[in-house]
């Protein structure tokens, strides 16, 4: 049984098909639904693994391995605060903190009315004007935890 998702998918998915002698690339294909779908939801697994000719549980693994891939809608925004030893060295924690309590997630995931996800990213490269947070594409430095509602108006 094949699980049909939103138009775009399969054509994403079939870009990604490997002509021989290349080996299936489960990353790129997992990104490229991505692309599509905003997350990789796990009832595109069996798809997934169908067009590159790997196993499911191939698939799932490279889909639980690496952190920017997730399973889950996200937000209409994407929050993420880099983690990364500038921006955790200059206070980067409160700011993560700040930003959890304005829209009221504890941890990372999507709060107020499915309008934000919060994660966690390992580096922004941006450690010059650490600490660093990416809302959507839009990169921000030196955010101080003061700078947080401000900061989020925009997307609100």
């Amino acid at each position: 049984m094949t699980t049909r998702h939103r138009p775009g998918l399969a054509e994403s998915l079939e870009t990604c098909r490997p002509v021989p002698p290349d080996k299936p690339n489960i990353l790129k294909t997992l990104l490229a639904a991505q692309s599509v779908l905003g997350y990789v939801p796990t009832s595109a697994i069996p798809q997934i693994a169908q067009v590159l000719g790997v196993t499911d549980a191939q698939v799932a693994g490279v889909l639980s391995y690496y952190s920017d891939l997730r399973t889950q809608a996200p937000g209409r925004h994407l929050i993420r605060v880099c983690m990364g030893e500038s921006c955790m060295a200059n206070r980067g924690a409160l700011v993560l903190r700040a930003i959890q309590e304005h829209v009221r997630v504890e941890g990372g995931g999507t709060k107020l009315e499915g309008r934000f996800t919060v994660e966690k990213m390992s580096c922004a490269g941006n450690c010059a004007v650490s600490p660093t947070v990416m809302i959507d594409e839009d990169l921000c430095g030196r955010v101080t935890p003061s700078d947080v509602p401000s900061l989020l108006e925009p997307y609100t």
